[in-house]
């Protein structure tokens, strides 16, 4: 069994390589289907995944996306059309703190349920010094309560993960959570560690050759995660202005999504960071009044700052590339989303 699986991942990345010299576009789409031969992780895809890179705009995508240094999944929907273009959109990354909304998510259902509310206090969970994987989880202690409202605020917007672990632990842990992105029809998504454990395992594995489904989405599921939750599809209206309001306030990730999308323009976006991998996913407001829901996650490319030019470059072409062709077909828009307040 060893010996194939071995085999299994040498004949994958041997075909992972022998792309490198094909074209851009083509060389995303082959990668992808050697990484997922190599290591098991085929996904199902959508009968629309060769046509993405049918016009000047996809194929501006395709090249910021070039896998050559590291994977990158990247997933945008205009949600005014409903048009989407995806690159590696099929394929899991690590999440990493990106997944902190869906956390957030979980407990604002259970406000509008009435088991909790916003003023429910509940105490940091501050990770304790321990071996690496010397438990499957690693040990935390309790430190200061604070209010709910204010664990969603720095768990968002300054991503603590005390806080998260907080938070995790109040809504029944991360399976909870899975099983709420589920129930709204995202599929490919999972949380299997709370967020100490994440950080003490960080390393064990290689994100840019190594697809480890625990604590993973692909970026078409963060992209239909986002759309639904700016929609109001998941949420009240006031849980929905509670959490994107924390989105539009996050002050981590300058150099990512938001440093080149103009400033007439709104971003209400999250960051996720770990060993060897950078990500971003939010929502761009347009002036014209039109949203994008973009999930950019990037592995490899060197260093933590040139995987942060990437995001930053993929999210100004791609919210180029849907403002020029909103001009060019003036669309009749299938919804208008509710303003929502954010709270300062």
């Amino acid at each position: 069994m060893a010996r194939n699986r071995l085999s299994a991942f040498a004949t994958g990345l041997v075909a992972a390589i022998a792309t490198l010299a094909m074209p851009a576009s083509a060389r995303a789409d082959e990668l992808q289907s050697s990484f997922d031969r190599a290591f098991g992780t085929e996904l199902r895809k959508p009968q629309s995944f060769e046509a993405i890179y049918a016009s000047s705009f996809e194929q501006r995508i395709a090249e910021l996306a070039d896998p050559e240094q590291g994977r990158i999944g990247v997933a945008a929907i205009d949600l005014a059309t409903g048009e989407e273009i995806m690159v590696l959109g099929d394929q899991l990354f690590p999440m990493a703190s990106t997944s902190k909304i869906a956390v957030a998510a979980t407990f604002l259902e259970m406000v509008e349920q009435g088991k909790f509310s916003l003023t429910s206090e509940f105490p940091l969970m501050l990770p304790v010094r321990s071996a690496k994987f010397s438990s499957p989880r690693a040990p935390v202690r309790e430190g200061q309560y604070m209010p709910a409202i204010d664990l969603i605020e720095i768990m968002i917007t300054r991503s603590s993960n005390p806080a998260t672990d907080a938070l995790l632990a109040a809504v029944g842990g991360p399976s909870v959570v899975t099983d709420w992105a589920r129930r709204q029809g995202i599929k490919e998504f999972s949380i299997n560690r709370d967020i100490a454990t994440l950080v003490r395992d960080d390393g064990e594995f290689n994100p840019a050759t190594h697809i480890d489904k625990r604590d993973a989405a692909t970026p078409r599921a963060m992209a239909q995660l986002l759309a639904g939750l700016y929609r109001g599809d998941f949420l009240s209206a006031e849980s929905r202005r509670v959490l994107l309001g924390a989105m539009s306030r996050t002050v981590t990730g300058k150099r990512r999504i938001v440093a080149h999308i103009p400033d007439e323009a709104r971003v209400s976006h999250k960051t996720g960071s770990l060993n060897n991998t950078s990500s971003d996913i939010g929502i761009i407001e347009c002036p014209d009044g039109r949203a994008i829901a973009v999930a950019i996650y990037v592995t490899g490319q060197g260093t933590r700052l040139a995987r942060e030019e990437r995001i930053a470059a993929i999210a100004r072409a791609l919210y180029d590339g849907f403002n020029v062709r909103a001009q060019q077909q003036n669309p009749v828009r299938n919804w208008t989303a509710a303003p929502y307040n954010t709270g300062g």
